[in-house]
């Protein structure tokens, strides 16, 4: 049987580099092991912009996704009428332009548009809220938001029950004194009974709380369970009438989704021709949709995104500066070393490998180091202010950046110590 023989100059050159690029880790993480204290003040700065940087990122998916949540809360397709729009609170001027403009709307304009909206499925109406203080027995809740609702409301804009139901459209009609409230105010007032079926009394008056909301927490230290609905027509009799601090606004859903702008259109041509709006003139009404909304947000944000971003990242191009001047005394204070490895064969690719591999190490380091910082960070802002997300998007770029940074501030520290004469390395003291 014929004998085969295998070269094996490739197997062993791979199992060359193999150990090689081992032994320049080793050596990189030794360096950094034998000078704990100078390579964590190195990282500092790295730490400290990765931390921000991350931090921030995290608050603004973080709002984003409650932002989004909060419009798929009335509805993706889902349109709202107020007397104002965006572009009246421009400044000072347009403000006073659109309040001697705008008129408030009615009940009456609300049934106008409920009974001609064609491509409207569903068309309810709120009136502001009003602060009061709520009473039950010797417990008061001061200032707590009361608002009036019609009805079909709780589906509009999606109320979640936790116990109980929301007012029907009897209730409404016949101005009943019942109420659905938040969570807070029922643990608030019955924290030992149940809520349900209970009275409390705003202003003078008994209310029958007829359904409670399942609990939201709170959003910027701001709790969303606070608050007390009560049917329109009640709102109005018995807080002074739909107007001023109480004015109407209404908010509609579309039949078909794929047909929600015009849907939107109709009802806008409605509203101008109840008002008798001429055609050349601006609507004098504001008609609000989710991609308005978000558009303002995308608009007010954009800036300071870029500003919140850019800002911290300063640290990190002065974390990476400090790197390189650590490397720099680092070659300095090794040059008897690097003579000895020369001595004993290593070639200038190997000596530019180990300090690169060094500050790519200090790099990725204090890039994990500021991703677990800011993980932490935002844990806590998630139990004061809202929901944070860490992206891994968001640390696989914080992580690259750093070990980038790395490479660029190892370089020249790198080819100054590989450049360096063995027999002058040497006679360094």
């Amino acid at each position: 049987m014929p004998q085969v023989f295998v070269q094996p100059g490739a197997a062993l050159i791979r199992n060359t580099r193999v150990v090689s690029f081992l032994e320049t880790l080793k050596l990189a993480f030794s360096a950094i092991w034998a000078h704990k204290l100078r390579s964590a003040l190195t990282l500092l700065g790295m730490v400290v912009g990765v931390t921000a940087v991350v931090v921030v990122v995290s608050l603004i998916q973080g709002f984003n996704v409650y932002f989004d949540e909060k419009i798929a809360g009335i509805g993706a397709k889902a349109y709202t009428v107020r007397r104002f729009s965006f572009e009246d609170f421009k400044d000072t001027d347009t403000i006073a332009a659109a309040q001697r403009r705008n008129k408030e709307f009615k009940v009456d304009d609300y049934e106008y548009l409920k009974a001609r909206a064609t491509l409207t499925d569903k068309l309810g109406a709120s009136a502001l809220s009003t602060r009061a203080d709520i009473k039950r027995d010797s417990e008061t809740l001061e200032e707590v938001p009361v608002s009036g609702t019609t009805a079909n409301m709780v589906d509009i804009s999606k109320i979640e029950v936790e116990d109980g139901r929301y007012f029907g459209e009897i209730e409404e009609q016949n101005g009943a004194r019942v109420a659905f409230i938040g969570a807070d105010v029922a643990s608030k007032l019955f924290p030992t009974t149940p809520a349900l079926g209970q009275e409390i009394t705003i202003r003078g008056l008994p209310y029958r709380i007829i359904g409670i909301a399942v609990a939201k927490g709170t959003v910027f230290g701001q709790p969303q369970d606070l608050y007390i609905n009560l049917p329109l027509k009640t709102y109005g009799n018995d807080f002074g009438g739909l107007t001023r601090q109480r004015s109407l606004f209404f908010t509609g859903t579309a039949k078909d989704d794929k047909r929600f702008n015009d849907a939107v259109e109709e009802a806008r041509f409605l509203l101008r021709t109840r008002r008798r709006v001429p055609f050349t003139e601006k609507d004098n009404f504001g008609l609000t949709t989710p991609d308005a909304i978000m558009g303002v947000r995308d608009r007010v944000l954009g800036p300071i995104t870029m500003a919140a971003i850019v800002v911290p990242s300063i640290a990190l191009v002065v974390g990476g500066i400090v790197v390189m001047n650590i490397m720099l005394v680092s070659v300095t204070e090794r040059t008897k070393e690097i003579g000895i490895r020369k001595a004993l064969g290593a070639r200038q690719s190997d000596i530019l490998k180990q300090f690169v591999s060094e500050s790519v190490a200090l790099g990725i380091l204090g890039g994990i180091t500021g991703v677990v910082l800011a993980w932490a960070i935002g844990q806590v802002m998630s139990k004061v202010f809202f929901q944070t997300y860490l992206s891994p998007v968001a640390v696989i770029i914080a992580v690259s950046v750093t070990g980038g940074i790395g490479v660029l501030a190892g370089l020249y520290p790198a080819w100054k110590a590989a450049r360096l004469d063995p027999i002058e390395a040497l006679r360094a003291d």
